[in-house]
C-alpha cells in the first residue's frame, strides 16, 4: 500500500478506504479511539470527492452553493440519524461541517482555474450517476460511524485523542498537506466540546 501514489486526493480516499477496512484493533491500550479512525477515514473519501464535483460545475457553469439541494441532504440526514440511534442534533451539524468543508476545497479549486485561466483537463465524471451515488453511499457509511463515535464524543480528552488519531492516520497515508484545513472543519464537531485538540 505505501508504494501508491499519494500526490493526487483520489489516490488518497482509496488508501483511506483500505484503512477504514482495516483500522487498528487498538490505538490506545483499550481500543475505543477506531472509532475516531474510522470516521477520519470516511471523511477524506468525501473530501476526495468534492475534486470532480468541483470539475463538473466548472465545466457546467454552476455555483459552487446549492442551498435546496444542501438542506435536502440535511433533512434526509436527520432521518437517517434517528433510524440509527445517533442524536438527529450531532448528525446534522456534522454533515453541515461535511458540506462546508467540501466548499471550501471547491472554492480553492476555482481560484485556482481562475488564476491560471486553464479549465482542468480532464473531463468531469457524470455527477448525477457517478458521484452523487459514491457520496449517498459514504452519506449512510458516515451515519453509521457516527453511532460509533457518539458514546465517546462526550469524554473530557476527545479533542485530544480525535487530534492523535489524525495525526497517526495523515502518517499512515502521507495525506495530502492541501487538505489540513478543510478536514479539521470536517471533524470540528465530532466531540461535543468541538474542535481538534493540539497534540505536543
Amino acid at each position: 500500500m505505501r508504494r501508491r501514489s499519494t500526490s493526487s486526493l483520489l489516490a488518497s480516499a482509496a488508501f483511506a478506504c483500505a484503512l477504514a477496512l482495516a483500522a487498528p484493533a487498538s490505538v490506545h491500550a483499550d481500543g475505543d479511539d477506531t472509532p475516531f479512525t474510522n470516521i477520519i477515514a470516511l471523511v477524506s473519501q468525501r473530501l476526495a470527492l468534492a475534486e470532480p464535483v468541483a470539475r463538473w460545475k466548472w465545466a457546467h457553469h454552476e455555483p459552487i452553493t446549492d442551498a435546496p439541494r444542501e438542506e435536502a441532504l440535511l433533512k434526509q440526514v436527520v432521518k437517517k440519524a434517528d433510524a440509527a440511534q445517533v442524536d438527529p442534533e450531532f448528525a446534522r451539524q456534522f454533515f453541515r461541517d461535511q458540506i462546508e468543508a467540501s466548499k471550501d476545497v471547491q472554492n480553492t479549486l476555482f481560484a485556482n482555474w481562475r488564476a491560471l485561466k486553464a479549465a482542468p483537463e480532464e473531463a468531469p465524471p457524470d455527477l448525477a450517476h457517478e458521484t452523487r451515488p459514491k457520496l449517498d453511499r459514504l452519506t449512510q457509511s458516515l451515519i453509521s460511524a457516527l453511532a460509533h463515535v457518539e458514546p465517546i464524543r462526550h469524554a473530557d480528552d476527545c479533542p485530544v485523542r480525535l487530534a492523535e488519531s489524525v495525526a497517526r492516520w495523515k502518517h499512515l497515508t502521507r495525506y495530502n498537506s492541501s487538505m489540513n484545513a478543510p478536514l479539521m472543519r470536517a471533524l470540528s464537531h465530532v466531540c461535543a466540546s468541538g474542535g481538534v485538540g493540539a497534540v505536543g
